[in-house]
């Protein structure tokens, strides 16, 4: 990029960049662009920083306090995020937010284990605490298929409650996995190489059993019924694409991403119809990654063959769906070194020249928002393709170029963009040796 070129970008951007500094009211341009909207797309650059997080929760309280919004709904398990729904409506014998989310304790805990969760749960509760009898509690739900033991048992629990009969057949189809000890990379190892017969048949034939008996059992008591066999379906459906998934997972990325992404916008299609088949259209707030809330369309991913449900919900609902992104150029982030390692507070490198992050730091703005829908200079000079930085929760500094930077339109991707030049890591619930200390001040060189 020219001297010139780069000149006339970072001008657009100081230009379009509205600071978000010290002010009440710094969001209401993003209230506006959100409008009417139904759904509002709130990402992440990282999986564990706390101007991300924090931030998301502050834009989602003006969402259900000023625009009606009623359920928050996350990149987390479905049974695990549904022990906190029941708590923040008052549903649960849980005592605080902390115990209502003893649910995760899957790797990564701390994506749902810190102390911004922590504390937007407990506003959630008591935001719902304050509303009449009669009012729609605002719910908290998971999108994401990891847990299929998990969903397994919460299936059978569901049945034990209102039809013993079936819980039975439900356990003997269920028992197929039973050999694997609830390993479910093992289940897939064994089913993608033919070692074994696929749990498939089975998985299906529950859910929809299931199904054939929702009139029965989703009319007995009335609204509690019917959120606790939406509950157990949705928990029979994951099982259901849990299997598939854990089978792709050896055919290739690209098939198990889709299949991943495609359950969480199906989640999320079949929340909203559940909620609003309760009387109001339902209005939801959506928390992930940037990479699955981004519109996949601009980004290398379209190149792979590869979707997420930013693409998705794009599709479906048009501009009824707002997509936020949002970026850091430097800091700290909590994140593992590998999968199932310790949490640990690592040094966020500086962002490398010619990428998205790179330009905002020269803006000179330590936070603000980027309005990027329905054109404007910003938004040609923005066109790219430029470099973006995705860290998930691995953190590989020394290999950052090839592990953490892609190709993206921006404007295309995200309606809104904010951005923090430098950010801190998220605060686990539970913080190890690793995370207290912290990683040294790095001294290899900084372009690798």
């Amino acid at each position: 990029m020219s001297d010139d070129n780069n000149n006339i970008i970072l001008a657009a951007v100081r230009e379009a960049a509205q600071p978000l500094e010290g002010t009440s009211v710094a969001y209401d341009p993003l209230m506006q662009l959100i409008g009417a909207a139904r759904f509002c797309l709130l990402g992440e650059a990282t999986h564990g920083t706390d101007e991300f997080y924090r931030e998301r929760a502050e834009i989602t309280k003006r969402l259900i306090t000023e625009k009606g919004f009623s359920a928050v709904a996350v990149e987390a398990d479905w049974p695990d995020a549904f022990r906190v729904n029941r708590y923040v409506r008052g549903l649960s014998d849980d005592k605080d937010a902390n115990e209502a989310l003893g649910g995760f304790k899957r790797f990564p805990t701390w994506m749902w284990r810190n102390t911004v969760v922590l504390d937007f749960v407990e506003w959630l509760r008591s935001y719902n605490d304050s509303l009449s009898a009669s009012a729609t509690k605002v719910g908290f739900y998971g999108l994401d298929l990891y847990s299929l033991y998990t969903s397994i048992e919460a299936v059978l629990g569901y049945l034990d409650r209102v039809d013993p009969e079936a819980a039975k057949r439900a356990r003997y189809r269920y028992a197929c996995f039973e050999h694997f000890g609830e390993n479910t990379q093992a289940y897939g190892y064994a089913t993608s190489f033919g070692m074994t017969e696929p749990c498939a048949r089975e998985v299906v034939g529950q859910l929809v059993e299931l199904r054939r008996r929702a009139a029965d059992y989703a009319s007995r008591d009335g609204r509690v019924a019917q959120d606790e066999f939406f509950f157990a379906e949705q928990n029979a459906r994951l099982v259901k694409n849990a299997e598939e998934y854990y089978r792709a997972m050896f055919r290739g990325r690209v098939e198990s991403w889709n299949l991943r992404d495609r359950h969480m916008a199906e989640t999320l299609d079949a929340l909203v119809a559940h909620l609003s088949a309760q009387g109001q259209e339902a209005r939801v707030a959506v928390w992930e990654h940037n990479s699955h809330l981004g519109d996949a369309r601009a980004t290398y991913m379209a190149d792979y063959g590869e979707l997420n449900v930013g693409q998705l919900v794009r599709e479906r609902y048009g501009r009824e769906a707002v997509l936020v992104g949002f970026t850091t150029y430097t800091g700290t982030v909590t994140a593992a070194s590998d999968w199932d390692e310790p949490a640990e507070r690592k040094r966020v490198r500086a962002a490398l020249p010619g990428s998205y992050e790179a330009l905002f730091h020269n803006a000179r703005l330590p936070k603000f928002l980027l309005i990027l829908r329905d054109g404007g200079q910003v938004v040609s000079a923005l066109r790219g393709p430029l470099l973006e930085r995705a860290i998930g929760v691995i953190y590989l500094p020394q290999t950052e170029r090839q592990s953490h930077y892609f190709d993206a339109r921006l404007p295309e991707q995200f309606d809104a963009v904010i951005h923090f030049d430098e950010t801190h890591a998220l605060e686990p619930l539970e913080r190890h040796a690793r995370w207290e200390t912290g990683e040294p001040p790095e001294t290899f060189p900084s372009g690798v």
